[in-house]
């Protein structure tokens, strides 16, 4: 529905051609409502969706890239965060099932804003989720960087890693090379990223477990463990508490993306039955393993002061733990965990661009919106966020802190791209406006309106804590600027304000759903053609 202030009409190109509509009737039927026409082919199955998830979180990935900055700044108590998170995140993802039973689309976060609020709000949260993504493809790419040296010097092209800026710089070149993968394989299908992934999912888990077993078997203390802080937080105004929720950042990087087995839906199969159970188990899953990796990685290390502990984080653990041999071997299962968690941020950018394109909202709509006949995807969205990552990369190519500065910033929009959901969910629940999916697929029942009060109290809280100017995330060594401690406020709110400044002044009076995807009973039954050019065709908005 629109805002009153909308356009009333919304042009959009006439189609050259009309390709064949794929998949079957009931899984397409939902689209008609957003006013497009299936064109993406149907062919993962609940596994598949499931791994799409599960593959974006990456317990893995997650863990090992960021253990180090929570223990360093939390101590062994930071643990505690990793449950605090995922119950709030457990709020969110509980909204986001009932909606994926409701509206399995591309792009779910743009189209559910879209949906629930205006074409504002809709437009707002898909630019911002967007440029998150991007900044997340990065990051998540960065993570080359931690393991790759730690299984052989050679991987450390630059520099021997003592330089100021060794671990940065190569840590931009590695990454480089993982992007320009995921671009390929993106780049020719689902089909081959589906595989990839699955291959990739399947080897994770069982990593995992193995890992989990072999750190128990060599525990040394037990999980009281958890209850020491290391005297963390001493001399600063909130004590512990404010070193705590510092190191939750290390948490919080990992339980997010599981809304990808949503943005899949229209290339899946039985997507609202599948997209919601994908997105609850995908977290459930990342929570329950990755806590136990956490849990059992101090109480199993030789020393809970090692120095490694801080620098290297879980890479230290496992090589401690599991000796030269057996952990080298465990971080050839991370680098492939890394690998699958980039192409599923990669996979999951190019649906969003894809369906903000489908709806005119983003420059040269037509040809981001164009699903190669061959591959049956949308190549150009793959290059060209391909393209963007590398850049976020390069201007950060001598910045120290790199790896949690980008992350930072990738997880606060990506926070505040799933309020600008849960937000207007909750508006529509409190109008009486929010109807959930029948036919016994997913629903809260009464039960929705709680647990959606709770995910925008927690979305709210979270991205006011990332956000908050810190030198231990933002300008960890000298020289210390004001700007870069603000970095992630001026970063965000630029993306934010400047982005819809272009929208508000540009965009928004271009926004309709490009004819060439649209569904034929929009062309047919509501579609005129406009008198004073015969190429366009205008259609009533929402």
């Amino acid at each position: 529905m629109s805002s009153p202030d909308a356009p009333s009409a919304r042009t959009t190109a006439q189609p050259q051609t009309a390709p064949q509509a794929t998949g079957t009737e009931p899984d397409d039927t939902g689209l008609t409502e957003f006013g497009y026409r299936p064109e993406l082919q149907r062919t993962l199955g609940n596994f598949h969706t499931f791994a799409a998830g599960i593959s974006y979180i990456s317990i893995l990935t997650g863990t090992f890239q960021l253990f180090y900055f929570g223990y360093g700044i939390g101590g062994p108590a930071y643990w505690w965060s990793w449950p605090l998170v995922f119950a709030g995140q457990l709020m969110i993802a509980l909204s986001f099932a009932e909606l994926a039973a409701r509206h399995p689309v591309a792009g779910s976060v743009y189209n559910w804003a879209k949906k629930l609020g205006n074409p504002h709000i809709g437009w707002l949260a898909g630019w911002m989720m967007l440029v998150a993504s991007i900044v997340s493809l990065s990051a998540v790419a960065l993570a080359y960087q931690l393991t790759l040296p730690k299984i052989s010097a050679a991987f450390q092209f630059i520099g021997d890693g003592t330089g100021t800026y060794d671990t940065a710089t190569n840590g931009v070149l590695l990454a480089a090379v993982l992007i320009l993968f995921t671009t390929l394989v993106n780049a020719f299908g689902v089909k081959l990223m589906a595989r990839i992934n699955t291959a990739g999912v399947f080897i994770e888990l069982i990593a995992t477990v193995v890992l989990i077993v072999l750190f128990a078997v060599h525990v040394v203390r037990g999980p009281d463990v958890v209850l020491q802080t290391h005297h963390a937080g001493a001399g600063q105004p909130l004590g512990y508490l404010g070193a705590f929720l510092t190191a939750s950042l290390a948490s919080a990087y990992v339980m997010y993306g599981f809304d990808t087995a949503a943005s899949l839906g229209e290339e899946s199969l039985d997507p609202s039955r599948n997209a919601p159970r994908a997105i609850l188990r995908a977290l459930i899953a990342s929570f329950v393993l990755g806590g136990l990796i956490l849990l059992l990685a101090m109480m199993s290390v030789s020393s809970l002061n090692g120095k490694g502990l801080t620098t290297d984080g879980l890479q230290y653990v496992v090589l401690d733990v599991l000796g030269d041999t057996g952990g080298k071997a465990m971080l050839w299962c991370v680098l492939i965990a890394v690998t699958v968690c980039a192409l599923a941020v990669h996979t999951a950018a190019i649906r969003l661009a894809f369906a903000m394109a489908r709806d005119n909202n983003l420059p040269a709509a037509s040809l981001m919106a164009k699903v190669s006949p061959r591959f049956r995807t949308p190549v150009l969205p793959a290059v060209i966020v391909g393209v963007l990552s590398l850049g976020v990369l390069l201007l950060n190519i001598r910045q120290p802190q790199i790896f949690s500065v980008v992350t930072s910033i990738g997880i606060i929009m990506i926070y505040l791209a799933y309020l600008l959901v849960t937000g207007p969910m909750l508006i529509a629940r409190l109008r009486g406006r929010w109807t959930p999916a029948g036919g016994g697929r997913f629903t809260l029942g009464r039960w929705g309106l709680p647990v959606n009060v709770l995910a925008v109290l927690w979305g709210a809280g979270m991205i006011v804590n990332l956000a908050w100017p810190r030198d231990a995330v933002y300008n960890a060594t000298p020289p210390h600027h004001w700007y870069l401690r603000y970095g992630a406020v001026l970063f965000v709110g630029a993306v934010a304000v400047g982005g819809f400044a272009y929208y508000w002044g540009v965009q928004r009076h271009r926004t309709g759903v490009l004819a060439e995807h649209a569904a034929t009973t929009d062309r047919t039954a509501t579609g005129t053609t406009d008198a004073t050019d015969p190429h366009l065709t205008v259609t009533a908005t929402d």
